[in-house]
């Protein structure tokens, strides 16, 4: 049987093939092609039963060629018959039919042909129940080949029928499907193996998309000799001895589509060197925005901006109701996590940054306020909002700026605020978003890399420092237990008293070996509490916390990967793959508490605030423009302003670029007049409330649109999933941003959450966006031998030493960068991208 690809059913008759590319003998095309010059053709008969077609086949055979009146009707007796065909079984059904029954006990392999007591008898039935239509693209008709030897045949027959419409024929095919096409060739003996292989060349035929095309329109024989020569010119032939016949040939992963067969130049036209010259089919869609609506300009005040509304209005009612799909759910779940930990790492840099003006609580806040705005009211709601390590290093520099100078920080960056919300609301105006047009891969994929490489960074770089707070017992030797002992001295206070023994709960019960000398013993937080210190060998001594929580972190990390590549797995069925795939995160992060929670140990947990009140008592939730600073404040934030300006404008259209390449095929537009005016308003409302300056996050962005691709449903055995784009919708955005508000009411939940987990989710999500770009795949190319390099599109096409040196280029390019983002000069990062 054929859908897409061709399957066998193996010797024995209880299984099918794995699907695999058909490999034909070319001398099988050859009488093909002489079957159809010379056999019987109905073109657009109009039948509406198999036997009709049958009666009508044999009856308007060539005169030359006309059978006599008995031969027909033997031939016809033949020919509808019933049909047997091979069952497409689940393990399950397998599993039950190993028990005897009475069809198969009497009947062997075939048991619902022969008896007529057995369930499957009804052919109709076995149709309905036949788990393969599954596999079956919507809309697909069926092509019926019937070919073999006659033993009352002294020549073959042969005959190509076309219905003028789709006919359902009974049980004829495997599946209930309208029937469009068959094909009958039939013949005396000592040539069933010609005739085989003359059937499969035409059921290879039918499955091909342009020949689909010819014989659905052709109108005489010759148009549909036509086709195949069309085939035939198309067709690549392997030279004999030079590789197995009997080996089967896998489907590829990738298929040449239709638009590009059609389109593609004849083998002496096409240039055959490893020049500059590259195919434009080649280059198209890999998410350049030259020639994109949503960037040209309209001459008009805020003309962009309307029609970035205009475009986006139509669509705002399914961004809400497109994301009703258990799908999303795993998305907001995987998303609120990533950016809870963001919020809390972010909110403690700041917190360390500006003396606690700005903390963790307004961390949350802000991002739960200007996240859950943005995806309301924005044009492109699957952008994920996050404060960035520059606008992190402006923060310190203008905290230490007003400490220098005596002046108010939260009143001053409220100016510097208002003046880059202004700037802001010009740039939209002038429709500065044109310039993104400008942006090239090189630009996309520097900074893409860069902040894929911050994110790996900084998740190993917290687990590092793990050692300092949980310190790894190096000197630790069990041979001498005897001697270790820790107490808690409290003659320091003055007491009088004598020394209490103290017994650490967290350390085995052979390194307190000293019995108390007071009738209940002080633990470490009582005798500190109590002004007493420890004294002895083991008071140093803690579990080994470090290293749990690294197994904790790459445990996190690889079942993360290793679930979502389960969607591309050979076991169980597609559904229970994809549902695994879509909640791989979940599961991972569920697996990883788990196994913390059964261990006991004092790994480091989530903390999130759980009052809703400043994190420096000194200030309150209303910054005033006008109080502690001179007035000439607001005239001097200009300047600042300017250059907060270009890092956000930088940012937030960069990231913009990314997220809306054509390879995503999202199919409601973008919108980055409409992105840059939400940022520029939120800042008004952030700065006047002392919350942080946020813009769109990459890596983040980048996983919450992974985590929402669509697939076709369906899919031929031996084809891959097609790519249909990403679920566009507002939905798991906001949900997303409205837990990362209520989180404060949740901390009794999200207390139990180790944060090394977290560190592995953000590990998965860093590696996951660097094997997004292509300067990955060209970074492994360096390191492999030509001869091992795989078969990509550029390769074809321009020299692999003008490749390299793009690549060293680059990575020249991204050092810097890294060296300019740790230092103070970070905060023209953007610019320097």
């Amino acid at each position: 049987r054929w859908v897409k690809f061709e399957e066998k059913v193996e010797d024995g008759g209880e299984r099918w093939s794995a699907p695999h590319v058909p490999a034909l003998p070319l001398q099988s095309l050859f009488q093909l092609r002489t079957c159809l010059q010379k056999g019987t053709m109905l073109l657009d008969l109009d039948a509406p039963s198999f036997k009709e077609i049958i009666d009508k086949a044999l009856s308007g055979q060539p005169e030359e060629a006309e059978l006599q009146t008995e031969l027909r009707e033997r031939l016809a007796a033949l020919l509808l018959r019933q049909p047997r065909h091979q069952p497409t079984k689940s393990p399950l059904r397998l599993l039950a039919e190993l028990g005897l029954s009475p069809c198969q006990g009497r009947h062997g392999a075939w048991p619902w042909l022969l008896h007529p007591e057995c369930p499957a008898t009804a052919s109709l039935s076995f149709q309905l129940r036949n788990r393969f239509k599954k596999k079956v693209p919507p809309g697909a008709e069926a092509a019926h080949v019937a070919v073999g030897e006659v033993e009352f045949l002294e020549k073959p027959f042969t005959a190509f029928i076309r219905l003028r419409r789709g006919v359902a024929l009974g049980s004829l095919a495997e599946v209930a499907l309208p029937s469009r096409f068959l094909f009958i060739l039939l013949g005396p003996r000592a040539e069933v193996k010609a005739y085989h292989e003359v059937g499969r060349a035409m059921a290879t035929l039918l499955t091909d998309e342009l020949f689909q095309r010819v014989a659905r329109q052709a109108e005489h024989r010759e148009d549909l000799i036509a086709g195949m020569e069309a085939f035939l010119d198309e067709l690549t032939v392997l030279p004999p001895r030079k590789w197995d016949p009997s080996a089967r040939i896998p489907p590829p992963s990738c298929l040449l589509s239709l638009h590009r067969r059609t389109a593609m130049h004849p083998p002496d036209q096409q240039s055959h060197g490893n020049g500059d010259t590259a195919a434009a089919g080649d280059r198209a869609g890999l998410g350049h925005l030259c020639s994109r609506e949503e960037l040209e300009r309209t001459g008009r005040l805020f003309g962009g901006l309307l029609r970035d509304i205009r475009r986006k209005a139509p669509w705002y009612g399914s961004d809400f109701s497109e994301a009703l799909h258990p799908q999303c759910l795993s998305a907001v779940l995987y998303i609120y996590l990533a950016t809870v930990t963001n919020a809390i790492t972010f909110g403690g840099m700041l917190g360390d940054a500006t003396d606690n003006m700005q903390g963790v609580l307004e961390s949350f806040l802000g991002t739960a306020f200007a996240g859950s705005i943005f995806c309301l009211f924005s044009g492109q709601p699957l952008t994920i909002l996050s404060s960035t390590g520059p606008v992190l290093v402006f923060e310190r520099l203008l905290f230490s700026f007003s400490q220098d100078h005596s002046l108010d920080y939260l009143e001053f960056r409220l100016w510097i605020g208002l003046w880059v919300a202004f700037f802001g609301m010009v740039l939209v105006a002038t429709e500065a978003s044109h310039l993104v047009r400008y942006f090239t891969r090189f630009t996309e994929e520097g900074f893409c890399a860069l902040i894929s490489l911050i994110f790996i960074y900084d998740s190993l770089k917290k687990m590092l420092s793990l050692a300092d707070a949980f310190p790894i017992n190096w000197q630790y030797r069990l041979d001498n237990v005897t001697s270790y002992s820790c107490v808690c001295n409290l003659w320091a206070r003055g007491w009088g008293g004598p020394e209490v023994s103290m017994r650490d709960p967290s350390s085995p019960p052979a390194l307190s070996l000293q019995p108390p000398a007071a009738p209940a013993g002080l633990s470490r937080t009582q005798c500190l509490g109590r002004g007493g210190h420890l004294l002895g060998t083991s008071c140093q001594y803690v579990p080994d916390v470090t290293l749990i929580s690294f197994l904790l972190f790459g445990g996190t990390f690889l079942s993360c990967t290793a679930l979502k590549r389960f969607r591309s797995s050979r076991y169980f069925p597609a559904g229970v793959r994809k549902l695994v795939s879509d909640f791989a995160v979940i599961l991972a992060i569920l697996s990883s508490c788990a196994i913390d929670a059964t261990l006991g140990l004092e790994t480091p947990k989530l903390l999130v605030p759980s009052e809703l009140k400043p994190t420096n008592p000194a200030r309150g939730w209303i910054v005033f423009p006008f109080r502690a600073n001179p007035w000439w404040v607001c005239l001097v934030s200009a300047v600042p302003a300017i250059l907060v300006t270009i890092l956000i404008f930088m940012d937030q259209q960069i990231t913009a670029v990314i997220l809306n390449r054509r390879e995503y095929k999202l199919q409601k537009g973008a919108g980055f007049h409409l992105d840059l005016l939400c940022v520029s308003l939120l800042m008004v409302v952030n700065s006047a409330t002392g919350l942080p300056w946020y813009v769109s996050a990459t890596v983040i962005s980048l996983a919450h649109m992974e985590s929402l691709r669509k697939e076709s449903a369906t899919s031929a055995p031996g084809e891959h999933p097609e790519f249909l784009g990403i679920r566009e919708q507002r939905l798991t955005g906001l949900a997303v941003f409205v837990l990362t508000g209520v989180s404060v009411f949740m901390a009794p939940v999200l207390k139990h959450i180790p944060m090394p987990v977290l560190y592995g989710v953000f590990l998965h999500m860093g590696v996951a966006a660097l094997n997004s770009i292509q300067l990955t795949d060209r970074v492994r190319l360096l390191l492999m031998p030509a001869k091992h390099q795989p078969d990509l599109a550029y390769l074809r096409h321009v020299p692999l030493r003008r490749v390299h040196l793009f690549t060293v280029i680059q990575l020249l390019c991204l050092a810097l960068l890294w060296v300019l983002k740790s230092t103070m000069a970070a905060i023209i990062f953007p610019v320097m991208v």
